[in-house]
């Protein structure tokens, strides 16, 4: 799966022309000079929030926005294509910290953002929670701002913990005694299902590897996918699927896979980002939206350790010559008031103010709003290992957790991913 978003998003990007242009006429290379701010931004529910608020941005500032819109793959081209080519035609750019950020910022193409964010205080990005900061700065230079977060939480099923006599698993351990016994007691209903693909499963999997005690690096940079805690974790991980999970598993399940097991029912605890939570919570898709809860991911050995990661942010073209008007439009665009804004519209906010706000959690399920608390606060900054080849990393280091699954050695999964996980981390060196 792409870089999850809020449930909306396919919705709203299916409405959408690719290409849409906005308060302004087709590119120019005078942006500096004219007051022209072009924005490229992703299809998005956070983006219909902002493009409707442009109007506001631009009496207030003076500027005139030109809006860029694409779907992903369309906006990772145009990047590969502009940003390669040192092009000034792009002044502020939503990007995928997790999934681009190291490799832009290895290349130049995003600018030093650091004395920006720390001019204004009105603005606060002292506000801004620990994960999602440290997913958008690069060797101590902030480069970008988020504006959309996720965490891993537990959804459960209210039901069946109650007619099983069970409390909502605070550990590991009672989580898998309660995918257990409802196993046990309710033969055709999983105790436990989570994407199983070895690349989708990763990001999922990182909150288990945290939580035992793991990374998929080293202090020093060095893989770590078979220390002790990671060999524990890909274990567990995988043996909550492998003896408590659906019937016949599929290895290649991303979220849609498995939601639909825990939306139809078929299933008692499922771990996945927060950010979908209304495919659990709407009649319309959830059989079990009327008994879905929500909790923060049990403690591991090294405690509950989810992962919290900006899925968007904003950042400034290094080419562009209109930077300080690029910022101005960042700045507003990500306001304690325009990420309440957005909040309340369904968009998770990266700011520790707007979890505060009742209004910001107004439209959240109260326990998931309890949960993204816990999460936020314990939570690491990223999902994934942090390498500028991404999508191949996440099949080195997702070889073991399908092993674990299909019941194959976990461990020497783990140690053959070690060395090819090194070697890869010495090849993106050279």
């Amino acid at each position: 799966m792409k870089r999850r978003s809020v449930v909306k998003y396919a919705a709203v990007a299916a409405a959408l022309s690719l290409g849409l242009t906005a308060c302004g006429g087709s590119g120019s290379s005078d942006a500096k000079e004219s007051g022209t701010v072009r924005v490229t931004l992703a299809n998005h529910v956070w983006t219909e929030g902002i493009k409707a608020a442009i109007p506001e941005f631009e009496k207030s500032s003076g500027l005139k926005v030109e809006l860029t819109q694409l779907g992903e793959d369309q906006l990772s081209d145009q990047y590969n294509v502009k940003l390669n080519a040192g092009s000034d035609e792009i002044d502020v750019m939503m990007y995928r910290p997790l999934q681009e950020g190291k490799a832009f910022a290895k290349n130049g193409y995003l600018a030093d953002l650091t004395s920006k964010v720390s001019a204004d205080s009105s603005w606060d990005w002292k506000d801004y929670q620990e994960g999602p900061v440290k997913a958008t700065t690069a060797d101590g230079k902030v480069v970008g701002v988020p504006i959309i977060t996720e965490r891993e939480v537990l959804y459960y099923r209210k039901d069946l913990l109650k007619a099983a006599g069970l409390e909502v698993p605070k550990t590991m351990e009672e989580l898998e005694a309660a995918a257990k016994a409802i196993k046990a007691a309710n033969p055709d209903t999983a105790g436990f299902v989570a994407r199983t693909g070895k690349s989708a499963a990763v990001t999922q999997f990182s909150s288990f590897l945290y939580s035992f005690g793991g990374d998929f690096t080293d202090a020093s940079g060095k893989s770590a996918v078979n220390s002790d805690a990671a060999k524990k974790a890909y274990a567990f991980y995988g043996g909550l699927i492998k003896n408590y999970g659906p019937a016949n598993v599929s290895t290649d399940m991303s979220w849609p896979e498995a939601m639909a097991i825990f939306t139809q029912g078929k299933a008692a605890f499922y771990t996945e980002a927060d950010s979908l939570y209304k495919n659990a919570t709407d009649p319309a898709k959830s059989k079990v939206a009327d008994t879905v809860g929500f909790a923060a991911l049990p403690a591991g050995p090294a405690g509950s350790k989810p992962y919290n990661i900006p899925s968007w942010g904003l950042a400034v073209n290094q080419a562009s010559g209109n930077q300080d008007n690029a910022w101005k439009f960042i700045q507003w665009a990500t306001s304690k008031e325009r990420t309440l804004e957005a909040q309340k519209a369904g968009v998770p906010g990266p700011r520790s103010s707007v979890w505060a706000d009742s209004a910001g959690t107004s439209t959240y399920p109260k326990d998931l709003a309890e949960a993204i608390a816990v999460s936020a606060k314990n939570g690491i900054g990223h999902d994934r290992p942090l390498v500028v080849t991404v999508g191949k990393a996440r099949e080195i280091v997702g070889e073991p957790i399908v092993a674990s699954i299909t019941g194959a050695d976990a461990s020497a999964a783990a140690d053959s991913a070690q060395d090819a996980f090194q070697k890869f981390l010495d090849g993106e060196k050279k």
